[in-house]
């Protein structure tokens, strides 16, 4: 998916930033003991705090500023000794106090940096400016009633950390990757699920397009966009419409836009605000955020080996290419899974079964790796079977089939529907020369020189032995007969 856009009057490319919202995993809220459970009745996990009552204070929730601490480690960023809170002030009716608690000038976590894979074997490295924790809204319902909007206040005062990153993407693609990879991370880390289907993991989507060369364009923002697919689609639409724009001699107006998934376009929404828009101050109720260089210390000692490290060991011990290595890495479930089916047997073939035939089958019913109903010892055991010289890839494709359907092992699906593979040399040559006393003049044709017909006895003898008929003693086997 290329970041140039072919205009009528040139060429454009594009230039992306994102800002990734994550729920920050806790069971309380960032300033309030209120719960925080996904799908609750609305306004039943609300505190006083939350409601925005007069006279409520706010109290830190340590485990949340542990949760920002450890993925500011695994992002490569600084750790800020000393952050403050402020008060970004906005009128909403899901905002109950008419201010959100944030941070600007002084976030817990400053620049770092993470590297994202690509489809073509290539890497990249992207800038992160900051990560900051805030606290989420409220949600506004509008189709209870069509003469009145509802509030739920349930997610009102939920920590979240807004990891926002530099300009540094120039495609959809890399836009997807890096969201990815941040869903890697955290979830890796344990400071978010991840869930986009469930916000718990969102982005704003930053697009500007300009001509080679130029200056940064005007950017326009996308609201809240909840799947890897749409930050991708918002993308590509957004830049064309704006090259479009330009070219038809209008100008681009920096605005916040929403994306609508149906119809897979950008709209509208309003004029983007600019800091000053929000009147910042630090938030009197709360101290500065200070810690000490040890505790730090012990957080990032605490962290568990992170995806890019698994990847390279992955690499290492098993022979993998680089996106390859990524893909796995990709789902702490899938990684494991991967590794208990590759524990002693050939790596890439290994990954070739659990990213082909495994991805594919449980894609196709929208099952995740946990809900496999294939085990990774049955997977290691149909290997097994491929390499003993028991099953050919195509016969071990077929049990593989049988296994999903079923739950049941290798061995004994081979067994009860006799796909054992022939490897018997009398065997072969009968149906050898079967086919060849089925064809002679297919056998004068190859004889007086058109050697490309061994393709075709071989998918013969295939076909007449039902694909049981070891490959590479049918090859060897023809050969010498059809010399005559």
């Amino acid at each position: 998916m290329s970041g140039i856009i072919h205009g009528e009057t040139g060429d454009f490319e594009m230039v992306i930033g994102l800002e990734v919202h994550a729920q920050v995993a806790s069971r309380a809220k960032l300033f309030s003991g209120a719960p925080t459970e996904f799908g609750a009745e609305p306004n039943t996990q609300v505190s006083l705090v939350d409601a925005g009552m007069p006279g409520m204070l706010p109290v830190i929730n340590k485990v949340c500023v542990e949760q920002a601490v450890r993925t500011g480690l695994a992002l490569n960023s600084k750790i800020n000794l000393r952050s403050i809170f402020d008060r970004k002030n906005y009128f909403y009716p899901d905002l109950p106090c008419g201010y959100q608690i944030s941070q600007y000038l002084n976030p817990v976590v400053g620049e770092g940096e993470i590297e994202i894979d690509l489809a073509d074997g290539s890497s990249r490295t992207i800038g992160i400016e900051r990560l900051h924790l805030e606290i989420d809204a409220g949600k506004s319902v509008h189709d209870i009633r069509p003469d009145a909007t509802h509030v739920d206040l349930n997610r009102s005062g939920i920590a979240l950390m807004e990891i926002v990153s530099k300009p540094d993407m120039f495609t959809p693609e890399e836009a997807g990757a890096y969201v990815r990879k941040i869903r890697a991370i955290v979830r890796y880390v344990g400071s978010c699920d991840g869930n986009m289907d469930q916000g718990s993991l969102r982005c704003d989507v930053n697009v500007s397009v300009r001509r080679a060369g130029e200056p940064l364009g005007t950017r326009c923002e996308i609201k809240n966009v909840n799947s890897v697919r749409f930050v991708m689609r918002a993308i590509e639409y957004e830049a064309a419409r704006q090259v479009e724009v330009i070219e038809d001699g209008g100008t681009i107006d920096q605005e916040t836009r929403l994306f609508d998934s149906a119809r897979g376009e950008t709209r509208s929404m309003r004029s983007k605000e600019e800091a000053h828009d929000y009147r910042y101050f630090p938030d009197p109720d709360l101290l500065p955020l200070e810690f000490e260089q040890s505790w730090v210390d012990e957080l990032a000692a605490s962290l568990p080996e992170l995806p890019d490290a698994r990847k390279a060991r992955f690499m290492a011990d098993f022979g993998l290419k680089p996106y390859d290595a990524g893909v796995l890495v990709g789902d702490q479930d899938f990684a494991g899974f991967f590794e208990a089916v590759a524990d002693g047997r050939d790596g890439k073939l290994a990954a070739n079964w659990v990213t082909g035939e495994l991805f594919g089958a449980l894609n196709k019913v929208g099952k995740s790796i946990t809900e496999s109903p294939v085990t990774a010892a049955q997977v290691g055991t149909l290997i097994d079977r491929v390499s003993d010289g028991t099953l050919s890839v195509r016969l071990a494709k077929e049990v593989f089939e049988f296994m999903f359907e079923s739950g049941r092992d290798a061995d004994d699906l081979i067994e009860e529907k006799g796909l054992k593979q022939v490897t018997d040399s009398g065997a072969i040559e009968a149906v050898i020369d079967q086919v060849m006393t089925d064809n002679p003049e297919k056998v004068e044709e190859y004889r007086a020189g058109r050697d490309k017909l061994m393709g075709w006895f071989v998918g013969q003898v295939m076909k007449a032995s039902q694909g049981k008929a070891n490959p590479a003693a049918v090859n060897k086997a023809l050969s010498e007969k059809l010399k005559g």
